[in-house]
């Protein structure tokens, strides 16, 4: 049932979608239709099917994960003979513009938060660390907007590390899609959750190692577990294309959106402008930031063109 490659040197062991289905076992369906139909996120598609074939099995397996590691912190705090305050298991969700992460990260928060002893789970968009426009036009960044140097990096380090000490509450940035910003003084507060996922573009990235041995941490250093969700480049064109024309029609027409100039175009020039706009900055991306930070996740869910999972790939322990 397996399917192995690379003649077992790779470090994933890669299931079709009718294989990894079955490591649902007897793990319960805990959405209503209604409720997986309010999960799906602006242009995305997800059915009832998809999270019992994909996400339950998913959830089953992260149910492992966290167990193992809540019993590995008791240990520790047996050897160290200390009362630590619990630490939060984050999960890391990376992937391109348009694949979907943010469907994968509400499904997988509403499926986990459902666990029997009704864990909290928190769920976070780095979107918040991306540094305010004003900051971007002066350094000349606003074509590289989701690039990593667009972020705050220093930022978000210090929430992750707050995090995981066990700090209450923590305190993240809002970022609008509207406005295209970072909301000025408004902020959300994560509260120790048993749970955190951040979902982002570049949250898998690791770094140039320094020369002298000394640390320099990395976002993907503080995730316990990590997601990429992957698809073929001509369809997460496609995808983003699609959702530029649908949002041209809704939210591009509110006067205060970023993006309104677009709305009042013909049609040809909105497709043209959505096309310049991910071949010079959402594909560039891709290839130099974010496509290269796949391998370092845990599991890998490939898409096809018509949204749903095809394979999945569980990295080996």
């Amino acid at each position: 049932m397996e399917q192995r490659v690379d003649n077992g040197l790779s470090p994933y062991r890669i299931f079709s979608r009718d294989e990894w289905a079955m490591r649902r076992e007897d793990t319960p369906m805990t959405l209503t239709r209604a409720e997986v139909a309010d999960l799906e996120a602006f242009n995305d598609r997800l059915s009832l099917r998809d999270v019992e074939d994909i996400y339950l099995p998913i959830s089953r397996l992260l149910s492992m994960y966290v167990a193992a590691t809540q019993r590995l912190f008791r240990a520790m705090q047996r050897f160290l003979g200390t009362e630590d305050a619990k630490v939060p298991y984050i999960i890391g969700i990376g992937g391109s513009v348009a694949v979907g992460k943010s469907t994968t990260a509400r499904v997988l928060q509403a499926l986990l938060q459902r666990w029997p002893n009704t864990p909290k789970v928190d769920l976070l968009t780095t979107d918040g660390f991306l540094l305010p426009n004003a900051v971007l036009e002066r350094e000349g960044l606003m074509e590289k907007k989701g690039f990593p140097e667009s972020y705050d990096i220093a930022a978000l380090l210090r929430f992750l590390s707050d995090i995981k000490a066990g700090g209450r509450p923590v305190r993240a940035p809002v970022y609008s899609h509207l406005v295209y910003d970072v909301v000025p003084s408004e902020f959300i507060e994560i509260d120790r959750p048993d749970i955190l996922i951040v979902e982002g573009l570049n949250v898998l990235q690791g770094g140039s190692l320094p020369k002298d041995g000394k640390a320099i941490p990395f976002v993907s250093d503080f995730f316990d577990f990590s997601v990429y969700i992957d698809a073929n480049e001509s369809v997460l064109e496609d995808w983003y294309v699609e959702r530029f024309m649908r949002l041209r029609e809704t939210a591009f027409k509110d006067p205060k959106s970023y993006f309104r100039k677009y709305a009042s175009v013909s049609e040809g020039e909105a497709r043209d402008a959505a096309l310049s706009l991910w071949r010079k900055i959402n594909l560039v991306n891709l290839h130099e930031n974010i496509l290269p930070t796949r391998q370092r996740a845990s599991l890998i869910l490939e898409k096809g063109a018509d949204h749903q999972i095809k394979t999945v790939a569980l990295r080996k322990l």
